[in-house]
């Protein structure tokens, strides 16, 4: 016999072989449960079973095979005196790697259609205590709770680099996995029960780190951006994004992909600053970027379809700084094109795919976690009733839904003129309604004449609407819910222009 033992009880067999031929060749007898045992005998390794180990078969059709004082002994043992004297009176072997990976819960819970009775049989009840065991007991054991792990671990052990700080930080990924497996469980419990989905009395969240930032929103602040693994976001160029990089991001990139047609938004500080659409993608940069030049410089700017080499051409052209640019995907030749096309595009941040689109959003405030259900419906299917006005197009009507969609993102309080499927003024993140309604119209200037108006909440007083009416926009879109409603729909009649209540508000606070 060896003088040291490993244990492998592995469900996803992915280099099982190899990790038991290897170890066998640096000291280890290899014992293992039911199915990796038949897997490493195929294999023709040498293994033995676990009741070989115990005395005792499994039983319950496998539901119990390792959970017995000889393996959980051999586990726990801690390199005592007294525990070396308690395994040898026992007759229990001391076990020094652990090697387990986990029924596939979350699949079968995502399963569609899958009864409950097949979902509980993927709950895995001795796995998970093998690896608390022996992550517990890291000081003496290896634990491995992932195939990625078998490689590094035996060319540490065939080296003899088996230090403690190495077995700390595989006790630590241990220690991850049986939680993201308990999180797993539990929210799948709470989301079977009627009317309680997400939002249960208990809220369990596993996020893996995707990236360091540089840092966070100041310089000063250490961030790292963290992912649930359901997004397609991958980065093709650049440094990693900042903090406040990934954030406009995030707002652009969802922007871009709730318009219909080639569609362009350019985001800054969270918020968007121009944003059209067109019959390519070229062209909607172009008119995104001049509904507001001076704020563009320093922005990210996404698109919701593939980038050509006329788009490509079309972002640059304008000789300004961008940090990312976003796309679904890029036309061969182009990516390679925006990193050399300016003398500071060797910093330019290029991302390919989308967002994932998350039920659920969180915000961290003060000790506190708020959760609510995520505003994922598109604005642009929204109902609406016209209270007031004139009997508009079909295209002021596109483009009133294109100016309610941006409203979507832009921070209360928004107010958004658009004309021709093009923003023209944005006035957002103020704290009335007045001063983004004045703002937007003085930026729009004569332009605004024609133009329509969208605002993601509604109007307090008779002030603001004043303004748009004043300026000549043809229609607005608000929601109602405010006293000075019947006010609002006075003031549209008087100007004559289209007034519309929409069944809903979509509040960025």
């Amino acid at each position: 016999m060896a003088e040291r033992t490993a244990l492998m009880a592995v469900y996803d067999k992915t280099g099982a072989v190899e990790l038991a031929r290897g170890l066998r060749e640096v000291g280890y007898d290899v014992v293992s449960t039911g199915g990796t045992a038949r897997a490493l005998r195929r294999a023709r390794v040498r293994t033995a079973e676990v009741a070989d180990l115990t005395g005792f078969p499994e039983i319950l059709g496998g539901r119990v095979k390792t959970l017995h004082p000889y393996v959980f002994g051999g586990i726990l043992a801690r390199a005592t005196p007294a525990h070396r004297r308690a395994l040898k009176r026992l007759k229990i072997r001391p076990i020094d790697l652990v090697a387990v990976n986990l029924y596939p819960f979350e699949e079968a819970a995502r399963r569609r259609g899958a009864a409950e009775a097949e979902v509980l049989e993927e709950i895995d009840v001795g796995g998970v205590a093998l690896l608390r065991a022996a992550a517990k007991n890291y000081e003496r054991l290896v634990v491995l709770s992932s195939p990625s792990q078998y490689a590094d671990a035996l060319a540490r052990l065939r080296e003899g680099f088996n230090e403690l700080s190495w077995r700390r930080e595989l006790a630590q990924a241990a220690f991850a996995t049986t939680a993201r497996y308990d999180v797993a469980i539990t929210n799948y419990f709470g989301e079977s029960k009627p009317r309680r989905k997400h939002f249960g009395d208990h809220m369990l969240l596993y996020y893996e780190k995707v990236l360091d930032t540089a840092y966070g929103e100041n310089p000063h602040q250490r961030a790292a951006v963290y992912g649930g693994g359901a997004s397609a976001l991958r980065q093709l160029a650049g440094p990693p994004p900042s903090y406040n990089n990934f954030l406009d991001l995030s707002a652009a990139i969802s922007l871009a992909n709730e318009l219909e047609g080639p569609a362009c938004a350019v985001v800054k500080h969270g918020g968007p600053c121009g944003v059209a659409v067109a019959s390519k993608l070229a062209e909607a940069f172009d008119r995104a970027w001049a509904a507001d030049p001076l704020s563009a410089y320093g922005g990210v700017v996404a698109f919701n379809g593939p980038v050509d080499a006329a788009a490509a051409a079309a972002t640059m052209a304008k000789g300004i700084y961008f940090h990312a640019v976003a796309a679904p995907s890029f036309a061969s030749g182009v990516v390679d094109y925006l990193r050399t096309a300016k003398k500071w595009t060797d910093r330019l941040r290029i991302f390919a795919g989308k967002l994932a689109r998350p039920e659920v959003d969180y915000r961290s405030v003060g000790g506190y976690v708020l959760a609510q259900e995520a505003d994922r419906r598109p604005a642009a299917r929204d109902r609406w009733e016209q209270l007031a006005g004139r009997k508009v197009e079909a295209v002021v009507m596109e483009d009133l839904r294109f100016a309610w969609t941006v409203a979507k993102y832009a921070r209360s309080n928004a107010v958004v003129l658009a004309k021709e499927l093009a923003t023209l003024a944005i006035g957002a993140g103020s704290v009335n309604r007045l001063w983004p309604t004045q703002d937007a119209v003085r930026r729009a200037g004569e332009a605004a004449r024609g133009a329509v108006a969208a605002s993601d909440g509604f109007f307090p007083m008779g002030d603001a609407p004043e303004e748009l009416c004043r300026a000549g926009v043809l229609a607005i879109v608000q929601p109602a819910g405010s006293k000075a409603d019947e006010l609002v729909v006075e003031l549209a009649r008087k100007y004559d222009v289209a007034l519309f209540f929409a069944e809903r508000r979509h509040f960025r606070h």
